[in-house]
């Protein structure tokens, strides 16, 4: 990842309603959600959620798929590792025990607390 794809990342994350619906996304998995239960998830119009989803989508943090008559988007792990490894690539200085609290074990524990608002 590069500075460029990581400020547009954070752009996009920058926004309440944006993080909430990444958050949900996440806690989804690999096969999403579609766009008209986000919107209830994130108590938001419809309108509302899909200008945010494209938001997200720019910066390269979803991923939609058409599923009959519903667009259904997934979170893109690959893009959220990376800006992760872009935050903590440089951190340690040589001294990996800097960056050991910011990978927890059990961080991907089975959870199922909604996200917080």
């Amino acid at each position: 990842m590069n500075e460029r794809q990581a400020l547009a990342a954070f752009a996009a994350l920058s926004q309440e309603t944006r993080l909430r619906v990444l958050r949900h996304l996440v806690i989804a998995g690999p096969d999403g959600i579609a766009a008209g239960a986000i919107a209830e998830k994130v108590e938001v119009s419809a309108s509302n959620v899909s200008f945010h989803l494209k938001e997200l989508e720019r910066a390269g943090l979803v991923s939609v798929r058409r599923d009959s008559r519903s667009m259904v988007y997934s979170a893109e792990y690959d893009m959220l590792s990376g800006l992760i490894r872009f935050l903590m690539e440089d951190c340690c200085s040589s001294r990996p025990e800097i960056c050991a609290p910011a990978v927890l074990p059990g961080c991907c524990a089975a959870d199922t607390r909604e996200p917080a608002r």
